[in-house]
């Protein structure tokens, strides 16, 4: 795009140099399609299947090393035309078709060819990735205020059972993020094991609490079809069992694997983002309003570009409606050592994330225990660790 370019869309002469990177955003989750497709048309090898992967837990993580960080911001008088300009939204429309054609494909290219136990299980990982790339995309057009962006995202969403992240997100974990209310942020001391199983229902059950009493206010029934985890649930149900009447019942708990692995990318996306850091509480006992520090920081550029700027992710909770293309980075905030992918196969080792991660924590708080979300049953043990308590106090003869 050039600067005239920009004059004419209103952009006050400021050039997005990221601009057509954003297709990148289409381009990896696409990945999920090509293995099947090379299987297909070109020879029948295993190893195809593995690629989108393999770049996805290898490629990706040594681009965002190799590559490094991008610490630029657009200038805040070219945020509003930034954000008008229909570019940015068409790229977030197009890889819905995307997302549901390599879905659809990679089920029936499984339900139709006789496949050993780890090719099955390499489509397995490229649909439940691809599901995860939607979530990433349910989570980017939820947040908007547009009838379109909103239904686009629960049909999204739909492809992986999990609807329910539309209401849970914007009204569960924005408000009770970086608090030991919040089933989705991950506190100091817990592996992301343990994490799975607090964070997977727990959100299920904000998001389900927090739809029924929405309808009772309205005065509707939680079974109407008002209800905004029912109406992907409902795609879901249609699109699952469409699958299974051709395909066979034999493809059901394939499918749910899929699903899982798709749901199973949003908890270590959530594992990552708000790892031990608290929000303070306040005398009226309500929460400090979240803050950039609140959240971890990634300005690796290829994961970003893959990601629709997740990764910054603490402008993202300080202001939530802010579209993709706008997302800021900010001085001294908590920051991650690579992008999301390299991070998500760090905590598949809870002991090498926590030589990795805690002492980045105790950095960002300060070494101050009261801005630390402890896993209550460590604490006292994080505590004696990292020598966080009470300190000694030395007489003034001594300093003397």
């Amino acid at each position: 795009m050039t600067a005239t370019a920009a004059q004419d869309n209103g952009l006050s002469g400021y050039v997005d140099r990221k601009r057509r990177l954003w297709l990148f955003s289409l381009m990896v989750p696409g990945l999920a399609l090509v293995g099947p497709l090379l299987y297909m048309l070109v020879s029948p090898q295993i190893i195809w299947l593995w690629l989108s992967t393999l770049f996805g837990y290898v490629v990706i993580p040594m681009l965002d090393g190799v590559l490094g960080e991008d610490l630029s911001n657009p200038p805040e008088e070219a945020v509003p035309a930034l954000e008008a300009d229909s570019y940015y939204r068409y790229v977030t429309y197009a890889l819905v078709p995307i997302l549901w054609i390599s879905f659809l494909v990679n089920i029936i290219f499984l339900g139709t060819h006789d496949l050993p136990w780890y090719g099955t299980l390499a489509v397995i990982l490229a649909t439940g990735g691809s599901l995860g790339f939607g979530l990433n995309l349910g989570h980017e057009m939820g947040h908007k205020k547009t009838t379109l962006e909103r239904w686009l995202a629960k049909i999204t969403l739909a492809l992986g059972c999990y609807g329910h992240f539309f209401v849970e997100h914007n009204r569960g974990h924005h408000r009770d993020v970086a608090t030991p209310e919040d089933p989705a942020s991950a506190r100091m001391g817990e592996s992301i094991y343990r994490f799975v199983f607090r964070e997977m229902p727990g959100a299920f059950f904000r998001a389900w609490d927090l739809e029924a009493q929405r309808l009772d206010r309205c005065g509707k029934s939680v079974w109407s079809l008002e209800n905004e985890i029912l109406q992907p649930a409902l795609i879901s149900a249609v699109l699952y069992g469409g699958l299974i009447a051709w395909l066979g019942i034999e493809m059901l708990p394939i499918m749910l694997l899929i699903a899982f692995w798709g749901a199973f990318q949003l908890t270590q996306a959530n594992y990552i983002e708000h790892y031990g850091l608290l929000r303070a509480k306040q005398a009226n006992g309500r929460y400090e309003r979240c803050q950039p520090h609140h959240s971890w920081n990634s300005n690796h550029l290829f994961s970003n570009w893959a990601l629709f700027h997740l990764q910054r992710h603490s402008d993202h909770h300080a202001h939530p409606t802010r579209r993709y293309q706008s997302l800021r980075d900010f001085p001294d905030l908590p920051r991650l050592p690579n992008g999301y992918f390299g991070m998500y196969l760090l905590a598949y080792f809870p002991q090498l994330w926590a030589k990795v991660m805690d002492k980045r924590l105790l950095a960002a708080v300060d070494r101050d225990p009261e801005r630390i979300n402890f896993l209550p049953a460590k604490k006292e043990m994080l505590m004696r660790r990292y020598n966080l308590g009470p300190q000694e106090q030395v007489p003034e003869e001594v300093l003397a």
